[in-house]
């Protein structure tokens, strides 16, 4: 194996949660993503606030989607400024059935299914902790990603 191959990058995950934290790590993702002429994936992570809301019928799911729709539209704002390809998902951070079901997991998870080959996700989120949920699957992911991950 020749260690002066270059990295190379096809796609870019990066797990969002629509806070601002999030917002700058689809700005690193992208940049990533320009250099090595690769694509974003950006996968909203709904937080056990949000789901238990949702299920409980205390939490409006047509407001859920429509903030994340909104979330997504800057999103596509930032790639499309770049030229970078953009795909998008959701999926739920937690489960009440499935107890190893977690933001991280899901993020790992999301990486193998669409097969990235960087991660770049929030550190820190210092906002509300029902809708900001990233900073519970950091550590996580950073411990577990086989792929390298910038944690911003």
């Amino acid at each position: 194996m020749d260690d002066s191959a270059p990295v190379a990058v096809d796609t870019v995950l990066a797990p969002v949660d629509g806070s601002d934290e999030s917002a700058t790590a689809i700005e690193y993702a992208v940049a990533i993503a320009d250099r090595y002429d690769a694509s974003v994936h950006a996968l909203f992570v709904l937080g056990r606030g949000l789901v238990e809301g949702m299920n409980a019928g205390t939490v409006d799911a047509d407001d859920v989607a429509t903030n994340t729709r909104e979330f997504f539209e800057g999103v596509r704002r930032i790639a499309d400024e770049e030229g970078v390809p953009l795909s998008t998902s959701v999926d739920d951070g937690y489960s009440p059935r499935i107890k190893t079901r977690h933001p991280g997991n899901v993020v790992l998870d999301t990486a193998d299914v669409i097969d990235a080959d960087f991660i770049v996700l929030p550190r820190e989120t210092v906002g509300d902790p029902a809708t900001e949920v990233l900073e519970q699957a950091a550590e996580y992911v950073l411990a577990y990603a086989s792929q390298p991950v910038l944690s911003v």
